[in-house]
């Protein structure tokens, strides 16, 4: 069962689905995969992840530290969760190219396939894509749209807000991949 609730932020509507226990999804509205509610899925605005990640959205969009630690649960292939697992570990404010991210995730050659690994991250902002960037620093391929891309990463830039000491985004289902 996928449960799922809306909220509204800076950046427009954005869909949360959960398995009842964790994230696993996060999009924004008009997002390029980005799944629509079913009639199997069940609304459920009052899941504790759901308030958890409207802390995170609330804090993160104030340019606020991250006190919040998040169940994170995103579906895909191992390739997939070992470029996510790398996407978590950029800092808020930094940028790094595809080529790099798939150095890290363990294949150099697999730029190709790093950038759309990235393009499948079903849970935006937490998962920060947005952090990776072309070759030459250009901002290409969002899926949430450039210019939402450019905004965050403004919003970033801007900031001098870093998470906690000790806080993580509880990313244990991304090991192993």
């Amino acid at each position: 069962m996928t449960c799922y609730s809306t909220l509204e932020g800076p950046l427009g509507t954005i869909l949360l689905t959960s398995d009842g226990t964790a994230l696993t999804g996060l999009y924004f509205q008009g997002q390029r995969y980005a799944p629509q509610p079913g009639s199997e899925w069940v609304r459920r605005d009052d899941l504790r992840v759901f308030a958890q990640v409207r802390a995170w959205l609330d804090a993160y969009f104030a340019a606020q530290p991250l006190p919040v630690d998040l169940p994170l649960a995103p579906q895909g292939t191992p390739f997939q969760r070992a470029v996510w697992r790398q996407i978590v570990r950029i800092p808020r404010g930094e940028t790094i190219t595809y080529a790099e991210l798939a150095r890290r995730a363990g294949n150099a050659a697999a730029v190709r396939a790093a950038g759309a690994a990235t393009g499948r991250n079903p849970i935006s902002l937490l998962i920060p894509c947005h952090r990776v960037v072309g070759s030459d620093g250009s901002l290409t391929g969002y899926a949430g749209g450039l210019e939402r891309k450019r905004r965050l990463l403004a919003l970033e830039a801007g900031s001098v807000a870093t998470c906690e000491p000790g806080t993580t985004i509880q990313t244990d289902t991304l090991a192993g991949a």
